[in-house]
């Protein structure tokens, strides 16, 4: 299996597109709409699992194949939500980790307790 990166499936969803000619749907409002429709039917699975349940969603691989389904639709969009934005999706999760990192420091060993 070849490695992949971000701009390199941003390129392949974009050639995707364009041998469709759906580009002309692929606008902001467009996408982020379908990134939430995604975002929902990858929820619809879990929506009336128990906590236990949900944390053996991957043990059924019928489940888990929509599972993996849904990720790949949320984030098809996401990436090609932040190509036609011009967004850096790594760029914008590190900076988003470095800002709550300074909003939400790690307490001090003393201020820990442990669950036992």
């Amino acid at each position: 299996m070849t490695e992949l990166d971000v701009a390199r499936l941003q390129r392949r969803l974009a050639e995707f597109a364009a041998a469709r000619d759906w580009e002309q749907y692929h606008t902001p409002k467009n996408l982020v709409a379908a990134l939430s429709v995604e975002a929902a039917e990858l929820l619809e699975i879990f929506q009336w699992l128990t906590p236990e349940q949900s944390a053996r969603v991957m043990d059924d691989p019928g489940t888990a194949h929509r599972v993996r389904d849904e990720v790949a639709d949320v984030l098809a969009y996401l990436l090609q939500f932040c190509e036609v934005l011009e967004i850096d999706v790594l760029g914008a999760l590190s900076s988003k980790i470095d800002r709550n990192e300074k909003r939400f420091p790690v307490k001090g060993a003393d201020d820990c307790h442990s669950p036992e």
